[in-house]
């Protein structure tokens, strides 16, 4: 018999083992690739380019003009603000306080967060002025940068943070007692990080980025291992942040000597680590170096490189994932490799709704236990869009293209609905089914518009991607590239489509001269009978994708969700790929008891939804697993849109006709309705 001691030592050699296999597994599914620079990349779609419009030259205004007061209040709560102050609540004042140096005169206008909201606007402005230059709005951004930088300058150490500096001075990052989950110190510090990279970028103006390198280095100087505070951020997104600025002058170091101050990247990774790291650690152990937990709210709930599920407050959580994943593209440690699938694959797999949407509990706007999507959730704007972010960022990390099915899931869907087709109204939740569900002009906490146009701004670099000998196309949206695969190649691309109404998308692929690499097609799930990869929703095609390349057939058996054309390209090589658009049914995993029974429609990765105005018995509705469905495009009906016609049958077995619109398009026609997604299978 064997001793204890043997015993354990054999458990032990198992247990490492295991360990280094699965690390070797890990490391084995990292891939890297790379998006396009912005720069490289030019859309001119049917789909795209109309909303693009609106966006550049109504949207971005319109967050601008509203975070400096300039609205009409809609919702009770500002109407009510504004009879009382006299006045709308103006995020710049706050700053021009700060710079008058005032300090704890228990005023602020708007929630702590506001700052973060400019910066955000500011990084999404700012990848619209790479795509469509503007000198009104790069003028207008120089001079919200002037008083940014001027209320910073009061401040010996570089702090800033106006709603703590207004109000609690005494509390910076949350400490004597304060709570950085609320006065979003650490949050609004990082998205200055990130606006001023972006506009950097854009403008290769320097004043903000030498604002958020002063800033960045004082928090380093505060935060981290004893006897630095032992401080997370209270919102998740810093660490993405941080990241960008260690990556920033690891790329460019001949930046540093325009800053005004010294500059060590490898500051600025450690941070972004620590932040990762300290999460669940609490430091009981020294008193020095100990805090409170913020429970699974934070994602605090444990050590983050221990946790097997994506827990609490789902906009903090997405954005968390997200940095998590940008650690594992720099550093390819296998602990963060498998966090980042972890939260992933809890997500799509057991937590994620039809439309794209995340966060099923408003109390906490926080994720539900795995299958709980019940229809009337809450799914927060903000939070699609950062598990939006999360999934393009492991398609870097594992180069697989069911990251990018469920990126598209959310851009077709949860995206476009945050915003109206004109471009100044916005929704802050998007549930499944409602009855009064109105679109507002601005919010008590308008988080949703600045995240919008973050991920609009970013979205034509995600477009193509690539690596050492190959290019992907990950989106189907027209569209002009020019991609430099090494030192050798450079490839042209052409895209020409009219994705999402119709299947048939066409690349010209024109290299710099004729070279041998590889151009990897991304097919959807949804066109090969696999709607979710994890079976959290069914559904069935009658039709498959075809693929040529000049009018030769390609066989169609993706791997990782791509198909690999590996040849010697020449100038004048086309490919076609051709997607099944036919109407299709979705029903749910029988594990999500909330909507058990129950039948979605979608066509390509548009779902859609059954509004009021076109359906009056829709409370009564139930459709058949086999109905029969009639796509036809409408021009004049919601900017042009594609609808599904059918048969329904009410509760007195009486057949009528439905008519549904893409969800993104509910809510658009001037009067309130109510909808569903989601409807009783007979």
């Amino acid at each position: 018999m064997l001793s204890l001691k043997k015993v354990s030592a054999v458990l032990l050699f198992v247990m490492v083992c295991v360990n280094f296999l699965k690390a070797q597994s890990l490391e084995n599914n990292v891939h890297i690739i790379h998006p396009v620079n912005l720069k490289d990349v030019v859309i001119e779609d049917s789909f795209w380019s109309p909303k693009f419009r609106v966006w550049d030259t109504k949207t971005v205004y319109d967050v601008f003009d509203k975070l400096e007061g300039k609205y009409e209040p809609d919702r009770q709560d500002l109407i009510n603000e504004k009879e009382k102050w006299g006045r709308t609540r103006d995020a710049f004042l706050n700053f021009d306080l700060v710079a008058q140096g005032k300090k704890d005169i228990n005023t602020h206008d708007g929630p702590p967060w506001y700052d973060g909201l400019v910066y955000e606007t500011i990084r999404g402005a700012s990848d619209l002025l790479i795509q469509h230059p503007d000198a009104n709005l790069e003028q207008k951004i120089d001079g919200y940068i002037d008083r940014i930088a001027a209320a910073q300058a009061v401040d010996p150490d570089g702090y800033l943070n106006t709603y703590t500096t207004l109000t609690r001075s005494d509390k910076r990052w949350g400490t004597n007692g304060g709570d950085d989950k609320w006065q979003h110190d650490i949050y609004n510090s990082g998205m200055l990080v990130e606006a001023a990279i972006h506009y950097y970028n854009a403008t290769r103006k320097t004043k903000l980025l030498n604002v958020a390198v002063k800033l960045s280095n004082y928090i380093y100087t505060q935060i981290g291992p004893a006897p630095k505070l032992n401080v997370i951020p209270g919102h998740g997104g810093p660490e993405e942040c941080m990241l960008k600025l260690y990556e920033l002058f690891k790329q460019h170091p001949e930046l540093k000597n325009k800053m005004s101050v010294p500059v060590d990247e490898n500051n600025y990774y450690s941070l972004a680590k620590f932040w990762v790291e300290e999460r669940g650690n609490y430091g009981e152990a020294n008193g020095s170096h100990a805090r409170k937990s913020d429970s699974s709210y934070n994602q605090d709930h444990m050590p983050v490189l221990q946790q097997q599920t994506i827990e609490g407050h789902a906009v903090r959580a997405t954005l968390l994932a997200t940095g998590v994943t940008e650690v594992a593209i720099d550093s390819k440690d296998p602990r963060y490799v498998n966090t980042a699938n972890n939260y992933w694959n809890n997500m799509i797999g057991k937590r994620m709704f039809i439309t794209g949407g995340e966060g099923a509990i408003a109390d906490g706007e926080r994720f539900g236990a795995d299958y709980y999507l019940p229809e009337s959730a809450y799914l927060e704007t903000c939070a699609s869009i950062g598990a939006g972010f999360f999934s393009e960022r492991m398609n870097e990390l594992e180069a697989d293209g069911k990251y990018m099915d469920e990126f598209e899931r959310v851009i077709y869907n949860n995206l476009l609905s945050g915003v109206s087709l004109s471009g100044d109204h916005y929704f802050y939740e998007n549930p499944l089914t409602a009855t009064d569900h109105t679109r507002w002009a601005w919010h008590d906490c308008p988080c949703c518009p600045p995240m919008i146009l973050k991920m609009i701004g970013a979205l034509p670099q995600y477009i193509y991607a690539y690596d050492s000998n190959a290019v992907y196309v990950n989106l189907f949206i027209g569209s002009k590239a020019n991609i430099s695969i090494n030192k050798n190649t450079t490839v042209a691309l052409k895209q020409t489509t009219q994705y999402p109404w119709k299947g048939k998308i066409v690349i010209e692929v024109d290299p710099s001269s004729a070279k041998t690499f590889t151009v990897n097609v991304r097919i959807p799930g949804w066109s090969q009978n696999k709607e979710n990869p994890f079976g959290l929703y069914y559904s069935r095609v009658t039709e498959s994708p075809s693929l040529s390349v000049n009018g030769e057939t390609i066989h169609v058996t993706p791997v990782k969700g791509y198909v690999a054309i590996t040849r010697s390209w020449k100038k004048g090589d086309k490919i076609e790929l051709n997607l099944p658009m036919q109407p299709r049914l979705i029903s749910p995993n029988d594990s999500v008891e909330t909507i058990k029974g129950k039948i979605a429609i979608a066509s390509g990765p548009v779902i859609y939804g059954f509004e009021g105005v076109d359906n009056p018995g829709l409370n009564n509705y139930t459709i058949k697993d086999n109905s029969t469905l009639q796509i036809s495009y409408k021009p004049r009906l919601l900017d042009g849109v594609n609808v599904i016609a059918g048969k329904t049958s009410n509760t007195d077995n009486d057949q009528t006709n439905f008519t549904a619109i893409p969800f993104y398009s509910i809510g658009n026609r001037g009067q309130v309705s109510p909808y569903k997604v989601w409807i009783p299978e007979k």
